[in-house]
């Protein structure tokens, strides 16, 4: 089971940072990947193109994960990626305050989620997934969905938000 972070705005310095350098692995393979570290509990993963020696291309394969998950995710990165090395560095994160709160649409209530620092909200996104179900549900474009949330917000032609 996944443990998320606490909801409050607070540093983890229980964190580490690991990454491989793939350079034969089918593409295929990299979302499964994907998948099983999330289910492992990294916090993120993220994949980035590079050149290896030679010119060769290749996958950066990084992801965010707490100390205690280490054995697990470097399990899974030796078994089901190409790998021969991981890399890892303890880091600090700071997470920001978490508030969801719901606003009204046409089409039902939408969760929004709003990042505090220092009792400011910084940051604000709808919760991708319930508009992708109204999008898919009424048939119209997502952004359509967006732009009424938005609104529902206050803040009109909102189109750089964190998903």
């Amino acid at each position: 089971m996944v443990s998320h972070p606490p909801n409050h705005e607070h540093f983890d310095d229980q964190m580490v940072k690991m990454e491989v350098n793939l350079d034969d692995i089918p593409g295929e393979w990299l979302g499964y990947v994907m998948d099983l570290l999330f289910d492992a509990g990294a916090n993120d993963v993220f994949y980035t193109p590079i050149f290896m020696k030679k010119n060769r291309p290749a996958v950066l394969l990084q992801l965010l994960c707490s100390q205690k998950n280490i054995n697990r995710i470097k399990e899974i990165l030796f078994k089901e990626t190409t790998t021969l090395g991981v890399r890892y560095y303890p880091i600090t994160v700071h997470r920001l305050e978490r508030i969801f709160r719901r606003v009204p649409t046409e089409w039902g209530m939408v969760t929004i989620k709003e990042g505090i620092f220092e009792g400011q909200v910084v940051q604000r996104a709808p919760e991708y997934e319930e508009c992708k179900k109204i999008a898919e549900y009424h048939k119209i474009p997502l952004k359509q969905v967006y732009a009424q949330v938005w609104k529902a917000m206050g803040q009109d032609n909102q189109t750089d938000d964190k998903r």
